[in-house]
């Protein structure tokens, strides 16, 4: 097996350094368009366009193994897509607190009702002015983001990391707009991990997207918030280890 690590919004690949050490298999970390070089129109990148990147990505690595392909976030907009594309290469899919719209709905209705409503309004005042809307990247103060993931508030080094700007970027808000169709993605059987302590996706939410899967997935609960890859490591590794046991 393979491990491809698709990173959620505002991140890049490095948001999976604490984890690839304790992996029992070989591992793909994923940077998409706009980080570590790769180029980006942010203003009008879209769910396909990312999809596209991931899968350049691994017909690169040369990967024939089976994929165990693993999604935070905003990352699992690209979930189906990539099961998709990579035609049954995919053995497992594993999302984290990951987005799951309705079929052919989008990113915002996997967002709390007033961060959706925050990030409509935002891209409709820069549409009107012909601005490029993105996510902030790092904080003017990390102290911020010390307890914004929920769970156990980030310690000195974890919160240097998150806030680093290798791994906290800039990234577009337009993919939060385009239609995921969870359709094409078959039979694939899923494992969710639901974030207990989340902040930025509640359980409640994670519990909606978990029953909008076209499949009854596995859920793994993890007594954690938004971030549990860098947070517990460990506990990370041994789901999915377990997934690729099976």
């Amino acid at each position: 097996m393979t491990y491809v690590l698709v990173h959620g919004g505002g991140s890049s690949a490095r948001f999976w350094d604490r984890l690839i050490p304790y992996l029992d298999q070989p591992a793909l970390a994923i940077d998409m368009p706009g980080r570590n070089g790769k180029p980006a129109d942010l203003k009008t990148q879209t769910v396909d366009d990312e999809v596209a990147s991931v899968l350049a990505d691994v017909a690169a690595a040369g990967i024939t193994d089976p994929i165990i392909l693993v999604a935070h976030s905003s990352g699992g907009l690209l979930a189906p897509g990539l099961v998709a594309g990579l035609g049954g290469q995919v053995a497992h899919v594993v999302l984290n607190a990951a987005s799951v719209p309705p079929e052919g709905g989008n990113g915002l209705v996997c967002m709390q009702p007033r961060h959706a409503e925050g990030v409509e309004l935002a891209r409709d005042i820069a549409l009107k002015d012909d601005v490029l809307l993105t996510t902030p990247g790092p904080p003017a103060d990390p102290e911020a983001f010390r307890r914004t993931y929920g769970g156990d508030p980030l310690d000195d080094e974890t919160l240097a990391l998150v806030v680093d700007p290798a791994c906290c970027t800039q990234d577009t808000i337009n993919h939060y707009f385009q239609p995921v169709h969870w359709s094409v993605a078959g039979e694939v059987p899923v494992t969710y991990i639901l974030n207990e302590r989340d902040k930025p996706i509640p359980p409640a939410l994670q519990e909606e997207m978990i029953a909008r899967l076209p499949h009854p997935p596995t859920v793994v609960r993890l007594d954690t918030g938004h971030i549990p890859a860098v947070t517990m490591p460990g506990a990370f590794a041994a789901v999915l280890a377990g997934v690729a046991g099976r």
